[in-house]
């Protein structure tokens, strides 16, 4: 994805005609899930470029985000008579824009698509660098493929219609983008007053933070490389994500990323001398506005166990994105069953478990 494909709009309207008209189309879909069709939906279904557009409801979170919600929407793009020249704009969060995308590339080989998301966590991560996917056999994004929008469009009106818990969510990334970018950006981001939004504010932090994820994805598309810098408090996230998922008591994404990152910041702190200071900020940031994931010593060989399966690894070998410092980043960094077993002490330990 290159920069003149993501869209930090002045007017929704203006911007998705001109895209529109960009393209060429013989059938227009609309994505939503059932929150966004009742939310968002409606400030765009009057735009005379979405005129004629089939709209697709499928269900809200991320329990859905799975086979049988693919093949409806595959179904739907087939007995309205899309063909490999239709375009389908997926309105929603990270749930809509990852099955969404993997629903528009794989049908008929491929249709077109553009992302419109809603929540802090697509602007800032789902919808932007070319990731599709559904989870899977109670894995995250175990099924996917990379297939980048012909455009990301961000309308930061849409956050105000956000509650606490998916802001948060999303900020969760925004500080991952700030500890592998700039001291200036992740102090910008932990003195950000979260109680009183200043939504100019937020969205000149979205663009800062989008421009970390393009620039990253635009030097590696498919994750050969510098990309997997993107993963910073992901491998330890996923296992908490998937781990809630089989309790039937999922997590947001952002959430899980949270929690991950302090895990990932302090193995940073053993393996690479990670300053501890800028560990234990980060760490009370989250710990006073996310919460903590319970678990006990009982589940660390079950957590072990969903790490092994992370996409990240190589022959079975856990593979962490760490930092030497904020900015510093070191990839394929591994750790063995002991280290890991003392990160989940210590978070364990840090969230007062």
């Amino acid at each position: 994805m290159t920069k003149r494909n993501v869209i930090i709009c002045q007017d929704l309207e203006q911007d998705l005609t001109r895209v529109l008209q960009e393209l060429r189309w013989d059938r227009l879909f609309l994505l939503t899930d059932e929150t966004t069709h009742r939310l968002c939906q409606p400030l765009i279904s009057g735009f005379s470029c979405m005129k004629g557009a089939h709209e697709i409801i499928i269900g809200a979170g991320d329990a859905h985000k799975e086979l049988d919600t693919l093949a409806h929407v595959w179904m739907e793009l087939s007995t309205h008579g899309a063909s490999r020249h239709s375009l389908m704009v997926n309105l929603g969060g990270g749930m809509v824009t990852d099955l969404g995308g993997f629903a528009a590339s794989t049908f008929k080989r491929g249709i077109p698509y553009i992302n419109i998301p809603t929540t802090l966590l697509s602007m800032v991560d789902a919808a932007v660098g070319g990731k599709t996917g559904i989870n899977f056999n109670g894995l995250k994004n175990e099924i996917g493929a990379f297939a980048p929008a012909q455009a990301v469009l961000l309308e930061t009106e849409f956050l105000r219609t956000l509650d606490a818990d998916n802001f948060f969510s999303g900020y969760a990334e925004m500080l991952k983008h700030g500890l592998i970018s700039t001291k200036e950006t992740l102090y910008e981001l932990l003195a950000y007053d979260t109680d009183h939004i200043d939504y100019v504010q937020l969205k000149d932090m979205v663009r800062q933070s989008v421009e970390v994820k393009e620039h990253i994805v635009e030097i590696d598309p498919k994750e050969q490389g510098i990309r997997k810098a993107l993963n910073l408090g992901h491998t330890f996230g996923h296992a908490f994500e998937s781990w809630a998922l089989k309790q039937q008591a999922p997590v947001l994404h952002g959430y899980a990323v949270a929690w991950g990152l302090i895990c990932e910041l302090y193995l940073s702190v053993v393996k690479l001398g990670f300053p501890k200071e800028v560990m234990r900020q980060v760490g009370q940031f989250v710990k006073e506005n996310y919460g903590a994931f319970y678990f006990t010593c009982k589940e660390y060989p079950h957590l072990y166990e969903l790490m092994k399966h992370d996409k990240k690894n190589t022959s079975g070998i856990i593979n962490f994105t760490l930092l030497n410092n904020i900015g510093e980043i070191q990839l394929d960094q591994t750790a063995d069953q002991e280290t890991i077993y003392e990160v989940f002490d210590f978070y364990r330990e840090c969230m007062g478990l």
